[in-house]
């Protein structure tokens, strides 16, 4: 088990419009995004840790202790061609929603819902950190990495996170997953990526690239 202490020396302001659901909406106030980038630079405490298994594709098991089976056919043709896998989890801490709580409470909402989605960005880029970490990790080892699949992707279950959780020690990053399979605190992330010999190649396509919602309002160009 490996830790990460992240950094986040910006907030891709972007990437909070789209998240806001403001991606086109050329005349909303841009001093109220930039305030809202820079609250979570100052409350977020972005943490993740990461842990390497081998991975039978055969039985579609990770071979942790206990072994864990991987449920669902699309994370299973994922990792189809893999024979490691690592499985990260990462987090930008409480702060950050407990602060766009209190704002809905005192009804600032265009603040509160920007602040809400500054998160999801920063958490989203502090697992791109550690997924670059994990890329590299690959390529010296001769290994070509997937891109990473989350709980929820597809059909693989949310009721996988708790095991996903146990088998890389989350705790050590104070994230956890609630009775309901969420996780806590909510902006945080888990993942798998698989490590495939280097002459394989992965056919299937990551994101928004494989939705058919084309009119998400969330959706990326």
């Amino acid at each position: 088990m490996a830790i990460y202490n992240g950094m986040l020396p910006v907030i891709n302001k972007a990437e909070v419009k789209r998240y806001a659901g403001l991606r086109h909406a050329e005349d909303f106030p841009t001093q109220y995004v930039d305030e809202a980038c820079k609250e979570i630079l100052l409350l977020a405490t972005p943490k993740g840790v990461y842990k390497e298994y081998d991975y039978d594709a055969e039985t579609f098991t990770i071979q942790s202790n206990p072994p864990l089976l991987v449920e669902g056919k699309t994370v299973r043709d994922h990792l189809a061609k893999s024979t490691k896998v690592y499985v990260m989890g990462v987090t930008v801490g409480e702060d950050v929603e407990l602060r766009s709580e209190e704002l809905f409470k005192k009804g600032n909402y265009t603040v509160g819902l920007l602040i809400d989605a500054a998160a999801t960005t920063a958490v989203e880029q502090v697992a791109d950190q550690v997924n670059e970490v994990i890329n590299n990790i690959a390529k010296k080892q001769g290994y070509k990495p997937t891109w990473r699949f989350s709980p929820g992707y597809g059909n693989w279950p949310l009721e996988v996170q708790k095991d996903l959780a146990n088998i890389i020690g989350t705790e050590e990053i104070g994230l956890n997953v609630t009775d309901n399979h969420l996780l806590f605190p909510r902006k945080s992330v888990t993942a798998i990526i698989g490590f495939m010999p280097g002459d394989e190649s992965l056919p299937t396509k990551r994101g928004c690239t494989s939705c058919s919602q084309v009119d998400c309002s969330s959706r990326k160009i």
